[in-house]
Order: structure tokens, then sequence, then C-alpha cells
């Protein structure tokens, strides 16, 4: 059994979407999921791309993905890297594909000079939780995430004063 993990490809597009509505099905989602196959191909491939991703594969079949883009700490004064997505397919789960997803974005965010790596995971998600914490990593108890969007947001930036 081999696995291969690697930079998503334009041909991945499809998969990757397909991988995205799986990961939205999981985590009782999939009425959110809007985004096309065009809006996944200008994000991955622009010049500079939005957003990157890496493709998993178990010998040869499409296991798993991750999404990362950069962000920037003010308190670091340094680069940071945020991941948007993990996902492995529950077939293919407990083979450490979850892992190597995981350290594939933790390697690009040092070569890019990050000094972190940031996610979210939902509250009910405790395998996602537990799997997390086992790498070292911290659970941040005191921030809540807030979302700014769709009509919400163009209202308040209508409503801007300049």
């Amino acid at each position: 059994m081999s696995l291969e993990v690697a930079p998503a490809e334009p041909a991945d597009v499809p998969l990757v979407v397909s991988l995205i509505r799986e990961l939205a099905e999981y985590e009782r989602l999939a009425h959110e999921v809007v985004a096309r196959p065009e809006d996944v191909q200008a994000a991955l491939f622009a010049d500079p791309p939005a957003a990157f991703a890496r493709l998993a594969r178990w010998d040869g079949e499409p296991a798993g993905f991750a999404v990362c883009f950069p962000n920037f700490s003010t308190f670091l004064g340094r680069r940071g890297m945020y991941l948007e997505d993990l996902y492995v397919r529950p077939a293919f789960r407990g083979r450490g594909i979850g892992r190597a997803l995981l350290a594939s974005v933790a390697a690009q965010s040092v070569a890019q000079g990050c000094e972190r790596l940031d996610w979210a995971v939902l509250d009910w998600n405790q395998p996602a939780i537990d799997f997390y914490q086992s790498l070292g990593a911290r659970l941040q108890r005191d921030w809540r995430l807030f979302r700014l969007e769709g009509s919400a947001l163009r209202r308040f930036a209508a409503n801007q004063r300049s």
C-alpha cells in the first residue's frame, strides 16, 4: 500500500470540488456549498493563487485533500497559514493520511516562512479534536470565530464612512 500527497493540478479541480462536497456532507453543511469548478480553478491556479490544495492518493485512489491559504499575524509580525479544509474519505481513515496531509501543509508553511498554522474545527467533531491535540495543536478556548457574509457583508460595506 502506498500513500502519495502532492499539490493539486488543474486537471484535479473536479476531484477537489467533489471532495469539498463530501466534506460538507460530513460536516452537515452541504446546503452551504456554492463553489463551482471554475471558482476553485480560479482560486487555486491564479497568479498569485488565493489558496493551495494538496491531494492524498492511496494506491492511486483519491483518499483526501487539504486546502490552505496565507494569512498574517500582527502580534508576531510574521506570515501564517490558515488550513481551510482537511478531509479524508471514510474508507481511508486510520491509515495516517490526515497526518500526512497536515504535515504537507505544515512543511509548505515553514518553507514560506510562516510562524504558525491555524484552523477551526466544529465543536461536535471530537475525533478531529482528539487527532489535532495528539499532534501537539492547542485548542484556542478563549477565541470565538465571527463571520460577516453575503448580504450582511455587502450592506455593512455600503454603509462605510469615507
